[in-house]
């Protein structure tokens, strides 16, 4: 060979021995220059392309590193042999995604998951932030505690114990990044052997969790307080999966004689667990708040799951799980060396949030905009007069309206979409098909949306469901 024919722009942000080196690589990986066959003289080129000798040079010895070309002494440079070599084919950027056509955009959109994230505390946060970054400190960037920063989870024992009733110490607090790794960790630590039973309907991805993990898992039929223990004997469960505070995504709040049913199914074996998900126990509106199912526990049943990402945001991705003091030995035999997945950086911005009463008072703000989002809503629909009746008030973020006119729920929530608005059939949620509500069950959640958009999409639905 004894030339290339390569346009150099010289103007470009590209260094021009970068664009000789991409365009003779390219042009072996493509086959255009055969293995073994020789390549101009760096003199040659130079003056060919008219550049310097230099930016040949460079552009040879990166090829030469990559192995693309080789050396041979008083001979020159050749293509060197790459039969086989594994080639990253990029894709087109100019390709269209193939996204579902049915995908829509909505108005309002009612979502049971919603979050108010406009009232994220941006300044405090940035203020903490600031402050645990104003030191170089090293220690800061060094891999820290598995569980957990002690003094995160020192402040969360605190909250828990204050605000919800929960008996632990900090050693008994595991924190992570989300519920998710969380339920991972905890299959790890008591096995997957067991069979969980959760209610139907229920929280899906805690089902799907469970079950890609190689658990056995099924559904225990629900009453109006909660999964019924004498079904949970029946099913051969010896882990019972429930959200005794607000059930999701019925609403229901177990009472008191319920709860200590499930204590009494738990101590009848030593394998026998209860996981407690208690993740938005924090906003309730009438009424005195509940105290979690593991404050009530004496034996060390009950293994507790909480999170921040309903009181704060769900990118803050961070949870925490409450071991009964048995279960703590077995995570330090077993578990104890898996690094925690939550920076320190943020673990010391949250407990300072906490500790410096931050939190409460950002759950006392959280709490007064849900309750008047939830006020609205129940104010907009009850001057219906329709009918439906409604459930799962008073307490989160989502209520459900119970159908009784014989519509089902597929008509219901694409009438509503024809209003541009999003809404979502309790039929989802159930793992047993065969237990599905007979009657049409919408879901309708308010965090996300303000009065003003309530009233307004309340009156559309009026008009789409004709009522």
């Amino acid at each position: 060979m004894y030339e290339l024919t390569i346009n150099l722009k010289s103007g470009d942000k590209t260094p021009l021995y970068e664009q000789l080196y991409e365009y003779i690589r390219g042009e072996i990986r493509d086959g255009h220059i055969a293995s073994g066959e020789k390549l101009p003289s760096t003199r040659a080129l130079s003056r060919h392309l008219e550049v310097s000798r230099s930016t040949v040079e460079l552009a040879y010895e990166q090829l030469l590193s990559e192995g693309y070309i080789e050396a041979r002494p008083y001979r020159g440079y050749y293509v060197a042999q790459i039969d086989g070599l594994y080639q990253i084919k990029q894709q087109s950027t100019d390709e269209k995604k193939n996204y579902p056509e049915s995908r829509a955009l909505y108005r309002y959109d009612f979502t049971p998951n919603g979050v108010d994230l406009k009232s994220f505390p941006h300044n405090t946060w940035r203020k903490l932030s600031r402050e645990c970054l104003v030191d170089d400190r090293a220690e800061l960037f060094r891999l820290g505690c598995p569980q957990g920063e002690y003094g995160l989870r020192s402040a969360i024992s605190s909250y828990l114990h204050q605000a919800r009733g929960v008996n632990c110490s900090p050693d008994q607090i595991i924190v992570g990044a989300g519920n998710d790794y969380l339920m991972m960790l905890l299959c790890a630590i008591i096995g997957t052997h067991h069979k969980v039973a959760l209610e139907n309907p229920t929280y899906k991805q805690a089902y799907r969790l469970f079950e890609n993990l190689s658990c056995e898992v099924c559904t225990v039929d629900m009453d109006t307080k909660g999964m019924r223990a004498d079904e949970l004997e029946k099913s051969g469960a010896d882990i019972a999966f429930v959200m005794p505070s607000h059930q999701y995504p019925l609403g229901t709040v177990m009472p008191i004689k319920r709860r200590m049913e499930l204590l009494a199914w738990a101590d009848e074996s030593e394998d026998r667990y209860i996981i407690e998900d208690d993740y938005d126990s924090e906003f309730r509106y009438k009424g005195k708040p509940i105290p979690a199912l593991q404050g009530y526990d004496g034996n060390g049943k009950v293994i507790y799951i909480g999170t921040f990402s309903k009181s704060i945001a769900p990118a803050i991705r961070m949870s925490y799980l409450v071991l009964p003091a048995k279960l703590c030995r077995v995570y330090e035999d077993r578990c104890s060396f898996i690094n925690s997945t939550v920076s320190k950086v943020d673990q010391l911005i949250l407990q300072k949030f906490i500790e410096d009463g931050y939190y409460e008072r950002h759950l006392n703000k959280m709490r007064a905009l849900y309750k008047s989002r939830h006020d609205t809503l129940l104010a907009a629909l009850k001057n219906w007069n329709a009918g439906f009746s409604i459930s799962g008030e008073n307490a989160g973020v989502h209520l459900l309206l119970h159908f009784h006119d014989g519509r089902g729920e597929e008509e219901l929530i694409r009438l509503a979409a024809s209003k541009g608005i999003k809404v979502y059939g309790l039929s989802e949620y159930y793992v047993d098909e065969r237990k599905k509500s007979r009657e049409a069950v919408i879901l309708l959640g308010y965090a996300n949306l303000s009065e003003e958009k309530i009233k307004e999409a309340v009156g559309l639905l009026k008009e789409a469901w004709k009522m």
